[in-house]
Parts: C-alpha cells; structure tokens; sequence
C-alpha cells in the first residue's frame, strides 16, 4: 500500500525564494519515493507533499528528510502551539482517486 507525508511551513519573510531554490536542488534520492510536491498555499505558507512505495519506506527515510529539512531550517518560522518549523503528518493510502 502507498503512503503519502505532507510537512506544513511557513517561511521567514524575505526567504522564500531561497526556500524554493533549495528544495530544487535537493538530493531526493530515497528509497521508495515516488514522488513529491512542494505546494504554495498562501502567504508564505508551504506544503510538501511525498508519496512512497510504503509507509515503511517513508519511515526508514525520515533521517535523510530531516537533513534535507536541516539544509532550510533557517529560512522557517515557528508554527506556534509547540509544533516548532514544521507540521507533519503521514499514512497509509485508504483511497486512491483517479480521472
């Protein structure tokens, strides 16, 4: 079964470019991903959004993503409410949509 991991940022005002930048150059080169996004969803707000092989593909590769993190960590804000830079969340897929 895929998995999907979506983190939730928001950038520091004036970093947005070198938050982008950063995730284009990027070595995103874990096993069992598929794919990723990086999605803007407001004012200096982001969502990166990874589909896997499996959830424990997406587990064994959370080392190598929060390096990747590391590498931007300087360019977010903290959320608020004890979250810290980043919001993620992660799972199985239970349904998958198609056109």
């Amino acid at each position: 079964m895929t998995a999907f991991n979506i983190v939730r940022f928001r950038v520091k005002p004036g970093r947005e470019d070198a938050f982008v930048e950063a995730h284009r150059r990027a070595d995103i080169t874990f096993k069992g991903f598929r794919r990723g996004a990086l999605v803007k969803t407001g004012e200096r707000t982001y969502c990166m959004v990874g589909e896997w092989d499996s959830f424990d593909s997406l587990a064994a590769a959370r080392p190598q993503m929060i390096a990747v993190l590391d590498t931007v960590r300087d360019d977010l804000e903290d959320l608020g409410g004890g979250l810290g830079v980043t919001d993620p969340v992660s799972g199985e897929t239970v349904v998958e949509l198609k056109q």
